[in-house]
């Protein structure tokens, strides 16, 4: 899996990469994008505006032929992955796309004993539900061979004390991403996972040292927290031709803190 691909492997490419005016999201539409391809970034707070506008200005001066564009859209809403394509395709002029990334997502520290419906709803409104109707908003137009890319987490299968709900979602979001990949198969469309260890990112400000700690020397590669550049790559690779022969896997990007 080459650290560095070429800069016009993804030439021509639409992409979308929800969850994307900052952390992991915003280093894999970057990522993308200097690959050649064109990203819709999605994003949902306001205050995340001026994020996304600058994240669009970097891959202007990219000066590759890639492009991008931003939709402020609130993912617990259903009928919010259908807006995205619309802008998708009208953005680009377009009739069809070729990578999504479903990456938005929101943690929840919250003891099993005391966690409310209010706590799943509002986890895997966003983690689980979101990523399903966005693939399949996104499916009539997908043009093969499609990428699909969903941002799971090492929570997925080393369960973390607190994060219950969450890690549960991410177990969900591997499971769909399994059963998609044999249902988009005939069409020629890959369908992975990337899970990421602990990633220096406004996320991380939410595990406690303790649990931090531990994961770090469960690490082993430089027994450090990974960066966005440490994933960002990966994803890439997923979305051009040579990962064809990949799908319907989890790829750990931990450091060796998860194998599996």
């Amino acid at each position: 899996m080459p650290a560095d691909l070429p800069n016009r492997s993804l030439g021509g490419k639409i992409a979308i990469v929800t969850g994307a005016s900052r952390g992991i999201g915003a280093g894999i539409a970057y990522e993308l994008a200097k690959n050649g391809a064109k990203v819709m970034i999605t994003y949902t707070s306001p205050t995340s505006t001026p994020l996304a506008e600058a994240l669009v200005s970097r891959i202007t001066e990219l000066n590759n032929d890639a492009a991008a564009a931003i939709v402020r859209v609130d993912l617990r809403l259903p009928e919010s992955p259908a807006a995205i394509v619309a802008a998708t395709l009208a953005a680009f002029s377009t009739t069809t796309i070729d990578i999504l990334v479903n990456n938005a997502g929101v943690e929840l520290y919250r003891p099993l004993l005391g966690t409310t419906a209010a706590d799943f709803a509002h986890v895997f409104d966003v983690n689980v539900r979101a990523p399903i109707l966005m693939t399949e908003a996104a499916l009539p137009y997908l043009r093969a061979p499609a990428r699909i890319i969903n941002i799971s987490s090492i929570g997925a299968r080393r369960g973390v004390p607190g994060y219950t709900v969450y890690d549960a979602s991410k177990a969900a979001i591997e499971g769909f991403t399994r059963a998609c990949a044999v249902e988009l198969g005939d069409a020629g469309h890959s369908v992975n996972a990337v899970a990421p260890g602990q990633v220096v990112s406004d996320m991380l400000g939410t595990v406690s040292g303790e649990i931090l700690d531990d994961l770090i020397k469960r690490t082993a590669m430089q027994h450090r927290v990974g960066v966005v550049g440490d994933i960002a790559p990966i994803v890439a690779w997923l979305a051009q031709e040579s990962s064809r022969w990949v799908t319907g896997q989890t790829i750990s990007a931990t450091g060796g803190c998860e194998m599996l």
